[in-house]
């Protein structure tokens, strides 16, 4: 049976993936311990990988998750690297993110806004269904702003550019947070946002175990 690790996304937790069909896939669901101030990814992979308890496993990361999964990689062996909805490298980052991210503007940002549920969250993140805003909203209200910003400052600022050997990206046409232009090589999933784990978890599993 593959051992499968997953990371989930920013502030998120398990609750996203819900509605994925993992069959008799051994998942392990990595939580997220807190960052200390300023702390470098590479230092944060190091030593939230001491939770992954097997050796060449899989690793799979949701956005956020899958930066942070894409590190670990870098320091302990993975058998697969797979990617949803997320950045292989720093040049798949938006160049307004690259741009606030050497300008340091994300500071500035009232991150408060950003845990509130509104109409512009749910439409970068592709929450359509009503009956996934509950949980959306509950998602947000849980995460950790020290968390928020820091996980942030991550992003913008990013400068991977390794690729894993066997590395695999699933991405959405319609993300609007991390549009797929940006993004070559993908296993596309259209009209699928930045959270297509939610309404196209059908067309999302079959692409996982397609990889798998």
């Amino acid at each position: 049976m593959k051992k499968v690790y997953i990371f989930s996304g920013l502030g998120a937790d398990e609750r996203v993936f819900k509605y994925l069909d993992f069959k008799d896939l051994d998942i392990t669901f990595v939580h997220w311990i807190k960052p200390s101030a300023n702390e470098p990814l590479i230092n944060y992979a190091d030593r939230i990988s001491e939770q992954i308890k097997d050796e060449n496993a899989i690793l799979i990361g949701l956005s956020f998750g899958g930066m942070v999964a894409t590190e670990v990689a870098k320091i302990i062996p993975v058998e697969k690297l797979i990617l949803i909805s997320s950045l292989k490298t720093k040049t798949e980052i938006p160049l307004i993110y690259r741009w606030v991210g050497k300008t340091n503007l994300h500071r500035l940002v009232p991150y408060s806004i950003l845990k509130k549920d509104h109409f512009l969250n749910r439409w970068l993140f592709g929450v359509i269904r009503k009956s996934d805003r509950d949980l959306f909203r509950r998602i947000l209200a849980d995460t950790d702003p020290d968390f928020l910003k820091w996980a942030i400052n991550c992003i913008v600022k990013w400068n991977n550019l390794t690729l894993h050997p066997s590395l695999f990206h699933i991405h959405g046409t319609n993300d609007k947070l991390l549009p797929i232009h940006k993004s070559s090589e993908v296993i596309a999933i259209p009209n699928g946002g930045h959270l297509m784990i939610m309404d196209k978890a059908k067309q999302v599993s079959e692409a996982l175990h397609r990889i798998i």
